[in-house]
């Protein structure tokens, strides 16, 4: 689950991460006494939405009168702001953050993440802030610093110190920092996040160090022990069908194809979506139903996958262990004759009780398309939408 920047920054100042003076802001009006508020006679205005590259897509500004901001803020408010990292739909705008501007004398790059292959928690750090890690990585390689952390020990302050030596940080930096990184790395640990971001981590005019921009990421499976994580979570910032699907415990992910995919198990997902590509068609969807697929939880799965418009052809592909064939076969009958079926419905079973799965299937006398294969199901999909659209 992302968070915005401003809650990101309030969970990080509470580590003692120190971050500019902001407020939040939800009409133009309420931008223009936020600048008032915070005084001084330059403030940066930013949209808040869960996708990075703001600034080049025109969602922040520096702006120089009180009077600017408000007008700057009317611009933004209600817009699909659209970035590298989103989609062509963008992400809406509805809330901003006011703070003042910063005296900035360097930029550097910090993060946090789970480095899979070491199973520890790893900071990436760069001399070089301000840009994403991506490009960073491509750019300028050699700029970047990995450190993995010992779970049995934590982060230990000479790891920070020599971290804080390798960006080129002297005297009282070199504590600010070791103080930053601290913090992180505890508010990673305590809050079950999976990235924490500073980008730009800002050296002042004066020499301190600021968090300017921060990134936070949290494991969702570990919401249940984080409610005042979990209360943080925008609605208004996800695709609405990911988010209703994961309500019930289905993992979704809309793409943009016409073939809907009811699958269990991601590994099956991903090989039934590159089938069907490789028939010819476009996969609309990744939907794992995981296990134990029981009959009302296929038919949540097919009115999810009905949820996208764009949909003409669904292929269920399941191959059963934990999972029951016949189960998942009298979810897809069920599901056929609640939501009123008008589009061909690909159904290939594998595994325990297959046959009765099977029997299910033909007894219904509904006139679902059957497959043995993996490949024989997308083939069969990929022409039942051709003749669809026909």
């Amino acid at each position: 689950m992302d968070i915005h920047e401003y809650q990101a920054k309030e969970i990080l100042s509470r580590f003692g991460v120190p971050v500019p003076r902001g407020g939040l802001a939800y009409s133009p009006e309420q931008a223009a006494y936020r600048a008032r508020e915070l005084g001084g006679s330059a403030w940066v205005v930013k949209a808040q939405v869960h996708a990075g590259g703001r600034g080049a897509a025109g969602g922040v500004k520096l702006c120089k009168s009180v009077v600017e901001v408000q007008a700057f803020a009317a611009s933004l408010f209600g817009r699909q702001l659209v970035t590298k990292q989103t989609d062509a739909a963008g992400k809406g705008v509805y809330r901003l953050w006011v703070e003042g501007a910063c005296d900035i004398a360097r930029e550097l790059y910090l993060g946090f993440v789970l480095d899979r292959k070491s199973e520890r928690i790893m900071i990436v750090a760069s001399a070089r802030g301000g840009i994403e890690i991506e490009d960073l990585a491509e750019e300028d390689p050699d700029s970047l610093r990995r450190m993995t952390i010992d779970p049995a020990t934590g982060l230990l302050e000479y790891q920070a110190r020599e971290l804080a030596f390798a960006l080129g940080l002297t005297g009282g930096q070199v504590a600010q920092m070791v103080t930053i990184l601290k913090a992180c790395f505890a508010a990673y640990q305590d809050l079950d996040a999976t990235m924490v971001e500073i980008n730009p981590l800002v050296i002042t005019g004066a020499g301190d160090l600021v968090a300017l921009d921060a990134k936070m990421s949290f494991d969702t499976n570990a919401l249940y022990r984080r409610p005042e994580v979990a209360e943080l979570r925008d609605r208004s910032q996800e695709d609405p069908r990911e988010s209703t699907a994961g309500d019930h415990g289905l993992a979704y992910v809309g793409l943009t194809g016409d073939i809907g995919c009811i699958i269990n198990g991601a590994g099956l997902a991903m090989a039934t979506m590159d089938m069907i590509k490789l028939a010819g068609g476009e996969p609309a969807n990744f939907l794992d139903i995981g296990g134990g697929a029981s009959p009302e939880r296929v038919v949540r799965a097919f009115r999810t996958v009905l949820s996208d418009p764009e949909v003409q052809v669904i292929l269920v592909n399941i191959f059963a262990g934990i999972n029951r064939c016949d189960w998942v076969a009298e979810g897809v009958v069920q599901a056929y004759r609640e939501v009123g079926m008008t589009i061909p419905v690909v159904v290939r079973l594998a595994g325990t009780n297959v046959a009765e799965g099977q029997a299910i299937l033909r007894a219904s006398g509904l006139p679902l398309i059957t497959a043995d294969t993996l490949a024989e199901a997308a083939e069969r999909a990929v022409a039942a939408r051709m003749k669809q659209a026909a």
